[in-house]
C-alpha cells in the first residue's frame, strides 16, 4: 500500500516539489524542477490545478482511472485523495500546476464564485482536455500569477492574485463549453443511456425499494461525477437532469394514471414517492391539473386520445 502524504500548507507541496515559497497562500509550480519520484497518494488540504506535459502515471480516484495524458487539466479541490500508479520506478514529472490554500479567498469575490465551478467536483476521468492554443492561454495566465507572487506582499498582492485565479477559472469554463461541443456525440451517448436507465428503473422494483431515482444514482451508474453529469445534460438537453428525472416521472405517470383499477395513492407509491400528495403537487405542476382530474378527462376521452 503506497504511503499517503499529506499537503496541508502550500510549503507542504512547494517542498514536495522543490520549489521555494514565496507567498504563504498560493504558489506556481513547474514540475520540472521536482525529483524524480514513484506512485505517490496524495491528500489534499488546497485547491490544485494540474497542467501536464507529459503522460506520468495513471491517476486514481474514488472508482475512476485516468490515463495522464499531456494537454489536459485536473482539479483537485480541499479533501480529495489522488493516488498516482506510475508503471515504472521511478518518473521524471512534467507540466505546470496551481495550487492555493483555502485561506487566499477570505475577503475576496473569488471565494464566492469559486462555488460556482462545478469542475473541481469533476472526477479525473472528465479532465478537460485542450488545445495547443488553450494551453497557451494556460501557461500565460500562469505565467501572471506567478510574475505577482515575486512581487512584494503589499495590501494589493491578494486581490491581484485572487482576481487573476477568477479569470483564468472563467476561461477554463469557457473551455470546457467548447469540449462539451466538440464531444457532442459522445454526450449523446450518455444521454441515450441516461434514457435507458431511467426506463429500466421504472421497469424494476426499484422505486418501491428504493424510492425515487436522484441525480447522484443515475451519475453514479453513468460513471460520471454528479457536477460533470448535470452539466452536460444541461448543455445537451437545456434541462437539468432533476428535470430530466421528472419529466419521465410524469410520462410514466400519466399512462399508470389511465389504469383506473389503482388509486392515485397506490400509483404513487408505485412510482417510488414516500408521501402521495408529493406526487399529485408535482403532477400538477407539470401537467396543469391534478391526477385525478387528468384521469377523469382520459376517461371522457378515451376515444380520441392517443395515449398509446
Amino acid at each position: 500500500m503506497s504511503k499517503v502524504i499529506n499537503f496541508e500548507m502550500v510549503s507542504d507541496y512547494n517542498k514536495f516539489n522543490n520549489h521555494e515559497t514565496f507567498h504563504p497562500l498560493v504558489s506556481v509550480i513547474d514540475f520540472s524542477k521536482a525529483h524524480k519520484r514513484t506512485g505517490t497518494k496524495m491528500n489534499f488540504g488546497l485547491f490544485c490545478i494540474f497542467l501536464k506535459d507529459v503522460k506520468c502515471g495513471d491517476l486514481k480516484y474514488g472508482r475512476a482511472t485516468y490515463d495522464y495524458q499531456e494537454g489536459t487539466l485536473v482539479f483537485i479541490s480541499p479533501g480529495q485523495v489522488l493516488d498516482v500508479e506510475n508503471k515504472t520506478d521511478l518518473y521524471q514529472p512534467m507540466g505546470h500546476g496551481l495550487v492555493f490554500h483555502p485561506d487566499l479567498l477570505l475577503g475576496t469575490t473569488l471565494s464566492k464564485t469559486i462555488k460556482e465551478y462545478s469542475f473541481f467536483s469533476y472526477n479525473t476521468n472528465e479532465a478537460l482536455h485542450l488545445s495547443a492554443k488553450e494551453r497557451q492561454l494556460v501557461l500565460d495566465l500562469f505565467s501572471k500569477i506567478n510574475d505577482e507572487l515575486q512581487q512584494s506582499v503589499d495590501k494589493h498582492s491578494k486581490k491581484l492574485i485572487a482576481s487573476s485565479i477568477d479569470l483564468f477559472f472563467n476561461y477554463c469554463e469557457r473551455f470546457y463549453d467548447r469540449q462539451f461541443i466538440t464531444r457532442e456525440n459522445v454526450n449523446k451517448g450518455i444521454l441515450e443511456r441516461f434514457e435507458e436507465l431511467l426506463n429500466a428503473y421504472f421497469s424494476s422494483d426499484k422505486p418501491i425499494e428504493v424510492g425515487l431515482p436522484s441525480v447522484a444514482y443515475c451519475a453514479d451508474e453513468l460513471h460520471l461525477s454528479a457536477n460533470y453529469f448535470g452539466d452536460l445534460v444541461k448543455k445537451e438537453s437545456g434541462k437539468t437532469a432533476q428535470e430530466y428525472i421528472q419529466n419521465k416521472i410524469i410520462e410514466i405517470a400519466k399512462d399508470k394514471v389511465f389504469d383506473s383499477t389503482k388509486t392515485v395513492n397506490e400509483i404513487a407509491y408505485e412510482m417510488g414517492f414516500k408521501y402521495p400528495q408529493h406526487f399529485s403537487r408535482l403532477f400538477k405542476q407539470r401537467t396543469g391539473v391534478t391526477p385525478n382530474a387528468f384521469r377523469n378527462f382520459l376517461v371522457c376521452h378515451s376515444t380520441f386520445y392517443p395515449l398509446h
